[in-house]
């Protein structure tokens, strides 16, 4: 340690490292004496009788200003003190009597002459330490003969030696800290290693001094703030000033009764600290974190505060990897000052991104992880730093003024920096500022992290939850579908809800709502094993109460961790008709179009998908064009502590509201349901509008398995065409039919070929045989007689495919309608 090791003995120039060089360095002789609350000495130890002649049962229980009275300090010139060092640092101090009386509340030392009865006046170095504590002990005084401290190490006449360790921590970087730090437990080996470590912590950050004496005679001892001592006069002048810096308000009743402004100044920081801790993290939200953490900083602590952030962690992206260097980009994230407005804006603008030199503060800070302390910056540091701003002067705004950059870090990684600076006039950054600097950058480093860890856990949860919930397009066959999903408010943005929308054959659609029960990744999973599932059955035309007895089969297959509630319905919009089975889920809302009356359709409820071995009803709901079907799931319905019937009837009123577009009937729904309290579940809402298929707008042909048929396709084709006043689509359509039939008739068994037209959206043409086996694309060479007929099709159908039906297949193809 640097000057007042060992409390002051002087350092011993042989010692070598370890439990040894302590050892050796504090072997003097010490009075060690304890005063209680009432002024009474409480413990007088064989250094005290030795060095003031008077024994213990006198001792104890008298005055202490009567055992230890003080005649006054050695004058300031007298070049015979024999620790000129310990002087310059220490001071003369104020006189012992000034902290046995209780006048000082903080750790002192100094040197007197004391008059002991049958001894010359001797000369006495002392050092005094306030106790807080329950016990009634309120000081410690050790005091030591100046004479016999010049012989270090020196015991000949057999006196009782006390050993005091470790001393004093001038600053928190002094050569040794980490030995001590692991030699403390040997040092001290009556110590817990708990009570150990909580020791060497109290040394290396607050500069605490801790008293530990030999010979099982322990004095425990945690004095008020240690700071360096200095004479009592300028140190007030300073901590006054120190103080008055951060606007800490400072009684004139303390400073009149002279106590320690400096831990005044220290007990504000903590106050301060304490405040930026409530301050900061009041959301997950990065962009509110971010703002809270610069705010909180002006003008307490800085006048100016500029945070920058790592590249990867403004854009949401996982954890940053990798030391950063000087191609690392940083965003200017927040700038908070005191000066006027505007002066700062053009500048050093918000929103900026720009690497950092290796040979400056910031880049120091950020490869480092610790903060670095300008005290004044220069005009070439403050040239160097403006060289990296083109066409901007920051000079004017940062020269003369003091610096301290601190790092903003979680898990060992610099996540980005703050840039702290005072006017000229206030106060520089010192050390004390540099631990409180950290302090308040560890804490808000935390925040940070736990903000941005939120925000990119929210993004992928929504990247995950967006890939699994199809687009389904606004317009199908006969319909108009709008929908809306809202993740769950406090359990996680994953959900088990989905809705779907599967085209059919026949210009039918099938419309799908679910809900796996559960929530997170488990569920998400499960929900989009059944939802590709159910699309996949979808396509093969199954009945509704099949598909929902072939799903809850496989949900069977997939394990019983989970259950899931499914609607599913299709809508045959030529018939005007649903067809509609339900799998324990709640029932849908029709709104008639005709009175505007909503109601829960009556449907047969079924277990949930993965109870196993229910059957499943399908009901069949006539409809007329301009009706409306609404789906959702029942976290929109359902609140705790309520009856889900008032959910489901504020349902039904709400669907019946008029709107002028289905977004904005949506909207009403959920702006009806979403705003009551306690919805926690997430939800998935389907509304379609269904507008039918007009018969006009249909015209279905029954072909026979002879080839002559395929030149009557192609001619009937063409007349209803021109009906329809589509001629421009006729040539492209007589192509694609042609070749249609001509595969039907070829490989059809025993039933007539089925040929429909249907104008709606888009020209659809479907042809149905009883053949089950579906077509596909071949590349056919030149001499091949097969496989040209699919890839005309392709090439000129805007959308094609083919799909199984219960009595065989359909391939259909589209056509854009012409622009009118």
């Amino acid at each position: 340690m640097d000057r007042g090791t060992e409390a002051g003995a002087a350092p011993s120039r042989e010692a070598g490292n370890g439990a040894a060089e302590y050892a050796a360095v504090g072997r003097i002789p010490l009075a060690v004496v304890t005063v209680d609350r009432d002024g009474l000495v409480s413990h007088w130890s064989t250094g005290a009788r030795r060095l003031f002649g008077a024994p213990k049962e006198d001792a104890v229980g008298r005055p202490a200003v009567d055992l230890l009275p003080v005649s006054g300090a050695l004058p300031e010139d007298d070049d015979t003190a024999p620790y000129g060092a310990y002087a310059a640092y220490d001071g003369l101090g104020p006189d012992l009597e000034s902290s046995l009386d209780g006048r000082l509340s903080y750790p002192a030392a100094g040197r007197a002459r004391l008059t002991v009865a049958g001894h010359d006046r001797i000369d006495v170095l002392w050092w005094a330490y306030p106790l807080v504590g329950p016990g009634r002990e309120r000081l410690l005084v050790l005091a030591a003969d100046a004479a016999a401290m010049r012989h270090e190490g020196d015991d000949a006449d057999g006196a009782a030696v006390e050993r005091i360790a470790p001393g004093f921590a001038l600053h928190t970087d002094f050569p040794g800290a980490e030995g001590l730090a692991r030699r403390l437990p040997e040092i001290l080996p009556s110590m817990s290693v708990g009570e150990s470590a909580r020791i060497v912590a109290q040394v290396l950050e607050l500069g605490y001094p801790v008293l530990e004496f030999s010979q099982n005679d322990r004095v425990p001892v945690t004095p008020d703030w240690g700071v360096p001592r200095r004479t009592e006069r300028k140190a007030r002048r300073e901590r006054a000033a120190r103080a008055a810096a951060y606007g800490a308000p400072v009684p004139q009743d303390v400073v009149d009764d002279g106590e320690d402004l400096e831990y005044v100044a220290v007990r504000e920081r903590l106050e301060f600290l304490n405040e930026v801790s409530g301050r900061i993290g009041t959301s997950l939200d990065l962009t509110q974190t971010i703002l809270e953490v610069s705010r909180a900083v002006v003008p307490r602590f800085t006048d100016v505060a500029g945070t920058y952030l790592r590249e990867q962690v403004v854009a949401g992206e996982g954890f940053p990897e990798g030391v950063p260097d000087t191609t690392t980009m940083w965003h200017r994230v927040a700038l908070e000052h005191t000066d006027e407005p505007g002066r700062w804006d053009d500048v050093v603008p918000v929103g900026e991104a720009m690497p950092f030199p290796a040979h400056t503060p910031f880049f120091q800070c950020m490869t480092t992880g610790e903060p670095v302390l300008v005290p004044r910056i220069s005009e070439q540091m403050g040239h160097m730093i403006a060289a990296q701003f083109e066409k901007r002067d920051i000079r004017p705004l940062i020269t003369n003024r003091s610096m301290l950059v601190v790092p903003l870090k979680a898990r060992n990684v610099v996540l980005g920096f703050m840039i702290l600076l005072r006017h000229p006039e206030r106060v520089e950054f010192n050390d004390m500022d540099r631990v409180t600097g950290a302090e308040l950058a560890a804490r808000a480093g935390l925040v940070l992290d736990n903000a941005r860890m939120y925000t990119y856990q929210e993004s992928v949860a929504e990247t995950l939850q967006d890939s699994m919930l199809p687009h389904i397009a606004p317009r199908m066959a006969g319909c108009d579908i709008a929908t809306r999903y809202l993740p769950g408010t406090l359990l996680g943005r994953v959900g088990g809800d989905w809705f779907d929308s599967v085209k059919l054959p026949g210009s039918r659609t099938a419309l799908v709502v679910g809900d796996v029960m559960g929530h997170g990744l488990n569920s998400a999973a499960m929900m989009g094993q059944l939802r590709t599932a159910v699309q996949t059955m979808a396509a093969l035309d199954l009945p509704p109460a099949q598909l929902l007895r072939n799903l809850d089969d496989l949900a069977q297959r997939l394990g019983d961790n989970y259950l899931a509630t499914c609607l599913y319905a299709v809508y045959d919009p030529i018939a005007g008709e649903l067809q509609i089975a339900n799998a324990g889920h709640i029932p849908p809302v029709l709104v008639r179009a005709e009175d505007g009356h909503s109601e829960l359709l009556d449907l047969p409820t079924g277990a949930p998908i993965g109870v196993g071995g229910v059957p499943f009803e399908a009901v069949r709901v006539r409809v007329a064009p301009g009706d409306r079907l609404v789906m959702c799931t029942d976290g929109l319905v359902e609140v705790r502590g309520e009856d889900i019937g008032v959910g489901l009837a504020t349902l039904c009123e709400s669907a019946a509201h008029p709107a002028a577009s289905m977004d904005d009937a949506c909207d009403t729904i959920i702006s009806a349901l979403n705003t009551r309290g306690g919805r926690k579940d997430d939800v998935a809402l389907l509304m379609a509008r269904l507008n039918g298929i007009a018969s006009e707008a249909v015209a279905e042909w029954r072909l026979s398995l002879d080839p002559i048929e395929v030149g009557r396709a192609r001619a009937v084709v063409r007349e209803q065409l021109h009906a329809w006043g589509l001629a421009g689509l006729v040539d492209s359509a007589e192509l694609m039919v042609s070749e249609l039939v001509t595969n039907a008739v070829r490989h059809a068994h025993s039933r007539q070929i089925e040929l429909r037209l249907v104008r709606g959206d888009t020209l659809l043409c479907e042809v149905d045989d009883d053949d089950n086996t579906l077509p596909t694309l071949l590349s056919a060479g030149p001499g091949d007689e097969f496989g040209r007929g699919l890839r005309v099709v392709s090439t000129l159908a805007r959308e094609w495919g083919t799909s199984r039906t219960s009595a065989g297949k359909t391939v259909w193809f589209e056509l854009t309608l012409p622009r009118r």
